[in-house]
């Protein structure tokens, strides 16, 4: 499966982009990071491609059509980075986060898991601290750890050892990303946060569209009548894949046209 430029819409892909685009209720679910934004170096710069806002608020100004966000980000980040109106539904940490529009719903973390976070993180933060460049990001129940910065060899030997220094831990979910490893006391995937929207805004289509491993798990809960998007070229189980966040803006644009045109079948 090879991916269309970014002036390109594949014709697969277009004609999934029809369907959804006549259904009543469409529920348009982006990852941030490397699929709306380009990915950087440092995580608290990114910031979605200048064409993206006018192409999300005009789907958002469509009859019956919600757009969200859904993130491995902490909530609070998500928020700061993706710079978007209140309104817009946020899902962060992997589906730990929801923010409906109605204000922000935060993970209970009690005294015991918390206990445990600051531990493990007393443990693995001296191995961290030992490679330039990699640095921890603290979520609502674990943290990460970032390697972006880190030099290939050497990111994955601090990687292996952070598997290695936690594998005696049970009931510890050990999840890796692009250029980061996260550790949670409590589990969640994209696909919670997804099947979450999902309940909230009752959709007659979902659209999902990402680039990390991560995203594998929103993509695997889709049903027949959505439509998946892979951006970039690493593996997945999506039908459908786009080069790049610019590419992906394109087919967000194709769908908004063809959602406001008087001969949508809606």
């Amino acid at each position: 499966m090879t991916g269309p430029s970014a002036g390109e819409v594949d014709p697969e892909l277009r004609a999934a982009i029809t369907r959804v685009a006549g259904v009543d209720r469409l529920l348009v679910a982006l990852d941030f990071d490397g699929t709306l934004a380009p990915e950087v170096d440092d995580p608290e710069a990114a910031r979605a491609l200048p064409a993206a806002g006018p192409v999300l608020a005009g789907l958002r100004a469509l009859p019956g059509t919600t757009v969200a966000l859904v993130s491995g980000r902490s909530l609070a980040s998500l928020a700061r980075v993706a710079e978007v109106d209140a309104s817009v539904p946020l899902i962060g940490s992997h589906g730990l986060e929801l923010r409906f529009g109605q204000g922000e719903s935060p993970v209970p973390v009690d005294a015991a898991e918390a206990a445990r976070v600051a531990a493990l993180r007393v443990r693995l933060e001296p191995l961290v601290a030992a490679v330039e460049g990699a640095w921890i990001e603290e979520k609502p129940a674990g943290f990460a750890v970032h390697v972006r910065r880190v030099e290939g060899e050497r990111a994955s030997r601090l990687l292996a050892a952070l598997r290695a220094e936690t594998a005696d831990e049970r009931d510890l979910t050990v999840r890796a990303g692009k250029n980061v490893l996260e550790f949670a006391v409590r589990d969640a995937t994209k696909g919670d946060g997804l099947a979450a929207l999902r309940r909230r805004f009752a959709p007659d289509a979902v659209l999902f569209a990402g680039d990390d491993v991560t995203d594998e798990d929103a993509l695997a809960v889709l049903g027949p009548g959505d439509v998946g998007i892979k951006v970039g070229a690493a593996p997945t189980i999506a039908a459908h894949r786009v080069a790049d966040p610019a590419s992906l803006v394109n087919v967000l644009r194709l769908l908004m046209s063809t959602r406001e045109s008087p001969g949508s079948s809606r």
